[in-house]
């Protein structure tokens, strides 16, 4: 008889044991979640608040451009912001399909664009410097 309280008394301490243990897990666990989920909430706020404060446009791109003759012949002759000026060249460009077929970067000049580029074919990259010169 004796035996048989000794078993059920570690029987007893072991569940006890155990209970404390899992009990201690899950307290653990449940603070790690809802620092978690307040970490969570506090990014989504301030991502918010990052997006309602749009960019201001830099004014100098912003300022209507008188374009050059030679310009206004493909893009009017109206003042037009300098990313205006080059929205509507590449307009220009892909609807005369004047992009080179095998370097993409290049632009071919055609009898309206060859006043403006100086040159039978221009990089991309020097496009926007070479339009400049052409705008006041």
């Amino acid at each position: 008889m004796a035996k048989k309280k000794k078993k059920k008394a570690t029987k007893k301490a072991t569940k006890k044991a155990t209970k404390k243990v899992t009990k201690k897990a899950t307290k653990k666990a449940t603070k790690k979640a809802t620092k978690k989920a307040a970490k969570k909430a506090t990014k989504k706020a301030t991502k918010k608040a990052a997006k309602k404060s749009k960019r201001k446009p830099n004014a100098a791109f912003m300022k209507p451009l008188t374009p050059s003759a030679a310009l206004a012949a493909v893009i009017g002759s109206t003042p037009v912001p300098r990313t205006q000026v080059v929205k509507k060249l590449w307009a220009y460009i892909k609807k005369n399909n004047l992009q080179d077929s095998k370097n993409r970067r290049n632009i071919n000049a055609d009898s309206k664009l060859k006043p403006v580029f100086g040159k039978n074919q221009v990089s991309m990259f020097e496009m926007t410097k070479i339009v400049s010169k052409h705008l006041k």
